[in-house]
């Protein structure tokens, strides 16, 4: 059976939306360690899901183009996404000097729905890179498919919500890896170092558009 045009254009938005998606960021460490927790997890994997899924259609439907005429707002978005993260990146760092209150049913301290949501909004959406990869990559990668854009959009969309759903509710197959506090030391050591490291490479960027 031939391969019809818009299945080719929606394989190729599957690969190229996991091949961005699936790389370590604030958003994926964020969804694991509420998975780890089982705390609000379809609520994280709702607003991360839905919300690549914005980006996505913006980006095929050319909001990509209008940010480039736009370059200003770059350095701003950049600046204050570095500022969250290291802000992120600095609680991580706390949670991992002292493990014995991040045990999921340990006594640790559940962070309210709003609060979960809030944060998950936020490593979303003043996350400059969500923007370049999401909007003007696959945005431009797109257009290249002409009439079949669409289709390509989701393919990307679907590997965007099948990624999230396995991280966030396939997390609890480590919770007995993670029933030890030396886990979570490491894992809120490895979220301190990659949010730090994110926040430093969009200070960089921001300072190179200025």
């Amino acid at each position: 059976m031939p391969t019809t045009p818009a299945l080719l254009a929606a394989a190729s938005g599957l690969a190229l939306g996991l091949g961005l998606i699936v790389a370590i960021g604030a958003q994926n460490a964020f969804v694991l360690r509420q998975g780890l927790r089982l705390e609000h997890v379809a609520a994280v994997v709702a607003v991360c899901a839905l919300s690549d899924l914005a980006l996505i259609l913006a980006g095929v439907a050319g909001a990509g183009a209008a940010l480039d005429r736009l370059p200003w707002l770059v350095p701003v978005v950049c600046f204050a996404g570095a500022a969250f993260l290291l802000g992120y990146g600095a609680f991580a760092a706390r949670r991992a000097l002292r493990p014995g209150t991040l045990l999921p049913d340990a006594g640790g301290i559940r962070a309210g729905l709003a609060v979960t949501v809030g944060t998950c909004l936020a490593l979303t959406w003043l996350n400059p890179h969500v923007y370049l990869d999401t909007v003007v990559l696959l945005g431009s990668t797109a257009s290249t498919y002409g009439e079949q854009r669409w289709a390509f959009a989701a393919g990307a969309g679907l590997g965007s919500v099948v990624w999230f759903t396995a991280l966030g509710f396939g997390a609890r197959l480590l919770r007995p890896v993670f029933a030890r506090p030396a886990a979570w030391r490491v894992l809120d050591g490895v979220i301190a170092a990659v949010m730090t490291a994110l926040a430093v490479s969009l200070a960089a960027r921001g300072f190179a558009e200025l």
